[in-house]
């Protein structure tokens, strides 16, 4: 039965199309990139960048090389939609794209990481097998087949991002339209529709339709009298999305997903009309079975614990942030905070007020007022900067954050020397005060 499942050939229509768009995609994030302006906001103008911890050695390129770099990395993403060298090119854009998102959490997003993902899970798929220049070279590798699993570890990885997505949105910020009625208001100045965004009935769609269509989408798309339905509730949902909360690549990439839910049949008359057709269905067993299978067990097991990992750490994690990333939690907080970083030499007990316009930009320093991790990495680089003068010192923070419109409250314990703390990443930090956040 699992042979049939996962090795049974399939026509490859839906993964040719879907590797010419994402290729697309993947050259339209990075130069767009560089056009709008983010490249210099946040990898040229700031002095240094708060990376994922324990990634401290990717810092960006000196000077306007980060343009270089997304360039290439472009042209890698144009590689990838033609087909050329394909595998390489693949590798490439997955290793520069990584690098990047590690690089720096001031600007995270969730398709960011959705983006590493594919990356990687493309450089095993056969998807230049047809309409590329490597099959138009060497046409002894054209195929117009691939096994089933080609197919399956896309939806599986939906599944779970989707299925995550929602449960997220299920607390009581967002079920009372807190967090929708906010995200909203913040739009309110966009032109043309940043009245219309001011509807009142508008944030009722935003929180229950998104908990609807992230909930449900999946099996809407995979069961046949509703696809279409869901296809076109698709097409409103993500343009909406796109129009409104501006998170890039994503809402066209969730689209060009849908591809592999619909029959072969219809994909290859719209987009590929000279292909012939695979319809022999053979089951063919690679000599990568076992590999294939532990590797992908062992890979979903991990995107299905890592969204978990907040459960058990203590407080909540719209406070902490402990187990934030990486957990498909979309769109759910709102923050505001302001702090002060007080520095303390250990052998003449002078104290210093650190004014975060010489070390940050405005961008940043809103990461060092809500933020517990990048509070902590900014004490660090304080120690660091200040040890490089010769000095050894003390760093107490006092911040005071809002969640969601409420009242501020401390966030940082101001007695503890953050410069000295190890950061722990597997368990709560004591240095966070409890959140209160139900008071």
């Amino acid at each position: 039965m699992i042979n049939k499942f996962l090795f049974k050939h399939i026509d490859n229509s839906a993964l040719i199309v879907f590797r010419i768009i994402f290729g697309l995609l993947c050259f339209l994030e990075s130069v767009g990139a560089i056009f709008t302006g983010w490249i210099k906001n946040t990898l040229i103008e700031p002095k240094f960048t708060f990376n994922f911890i324990g990634f401290d050695f990717l810092q960006p390129l000196p000077g306007n090389w980060m343009y270089v770099y997304y360039f290439i990395m472009g042209c890698f993403g144009l590689l990838i939609m033609v087909g050329y060298k394909y595998r390489l090119s693949m590798i490439a854009f997955t290793v520069m794209w990584t690098t990047t998102y590690l690089m720096q959490k001031s600007s995270y997003n969730n398709h960011y990481y959705l983006l590493c993902l594919l990356s990687g899970i493309m450089v095993f798929l056969p998807a230049n097998k047809y309409a590329s220049i490597d099959a138009k070279l060497n046409p002894e590798i054209k195929k117009i087949s691939m096994p089933s699993w080609c197919k399956w570890i896309f939806v599986v990885q939906l599944l779970i991002l989707y299925t995550y997505a929602s449960i997220a949105k299920m607390y009581p910020d967002w079920l009372d339209l807190s967090v929708p009625r906010q995200l909203l208001e913040n739009k309110i100045n966009y032109p043309i529709i940043g009245q219309l965004l001011q509807n009142q009935y508008l944030p009722i769609f935003v929180a229950y339709g998104g908990i609807l269509y992230d909930g449900l989408i999946i099996p809407l798309l995979l069961f046949k009298p509703t696809r279409k339905l869901a296809f076109y509730s698709s097409i409103i949902f993500h343009l909406f999305n796109s129009i409104v909360f501006q998170v890039g690549i994503f809402p066209y990439l969730a689209l060009a997903f849908s591809l592999f839910f619909f029959a072969p049949e219809l994909v290859k008359k719209i987009f590929l009309k000279n292909k012939p057709l695979y319809k022999d269905n053979q089951v063919i067993i690679p000599n990568y079975k076992p590999i294939l299978i532990g590797a992908t067990t062992l890979y979903f097991i991990i995107q299905i614990i890592l969204p978990l990992r907040h459960h058990f750490i203590n407080d909540n994690v719209l406070w902490t942030e402990e187990g934030h990333r990486l957990s498909w939690r979309m769109m759910l907080r709102s923050k505001s905070g302001y702090a002060t970083y007080k520095v303390v030499d250990k052998n003449t007990n002078q104290e210093t007020l650190i004014n975060l316009n010489d070390y940050l930009t405005k961008k940043q320093q809103r990461l060092v007022t809500t933020r517990p991790d990048v509070i902590w990495q900014f004490a660090q680089h304080l120690k660091k900067d200040y040890k490089s003068k010769g000095q050894d010192i003390a760093v107490y923070v006092s911040a005071k954050v809002s969640v969601n419109g409420r009242p501020h409250k401390t966030l940082i314990n101001t007695k503890t020397d953050l410069a000295s703390v190890k950061w722990q990443p597997f368990k709560h930090s004591d240095w966070v005060l409890p959140s209160q956040l139900d008071k």
